[in-house]
């Protein structure tokens, strides 16, 4: 008596395969489609993000992870190069966090995170995103 034939286990029959086959590279081509949404009235047109600034990523670096260490989350105990800072942004961290948690103890946890985010943002403007300290930054390429 013969047998049938049977793929090893974990495979796929021929016709199976075949439909995962064109199943994915359905799904990839209209992945790559362009629909994107139409430009908003009176914005340029172009779909190309602007780059942040240096201020604008340390402030949010930077306000990031004090109000994470304000909160005493689970990974605010990163070191500064973890959390990807530079040392002048690792300073201003340090003072923000200072700052917040005296802040808490007078006007409550809300009004510390609402400081925290002021106060990185005036010191890291002054300071023009605070990246210069960093043996180990590099600008974007």
């Amino acid at each position: 008596m013969a047998t049938a034939y049977r793929p090893p286990m974990g495979t796929l029959p021929r016709p199976a395969r075949y439909a995962a086959t064109i199943l994915l590279a359905a799904l990839a081509l209209a992945g790559c489609s362009s629909s994107a949404p139409p430009p908003a009235a009176g914005s340029t047109g172009s779909s190309a993000p602007t780059p942040a600034s240096p201020v604008q990523v340390c402030t949010s670096l930077v306000s990031y992870w004090a109000k994470e260490t304000l909160l005493g989350t689970t990974w605010s105990g990163l070191d500064w190069e973890q959390k990807g800072l530079s040392n002048d942004q690792y300073a201003i961290h340090e003072d923000a966090v200072a700052a917040g948690r005296a802040e808490e103890r007078t006007a409550g946890r809300e009004k510390a995170l609402e400081l925290i985010d002021r106060f990185v943002a005036q010191r890291c403007a002054e300071q023009d995103g605070a990246t210069r300290s960093s043996e180990n930054w590099r600008p974007p390429v």
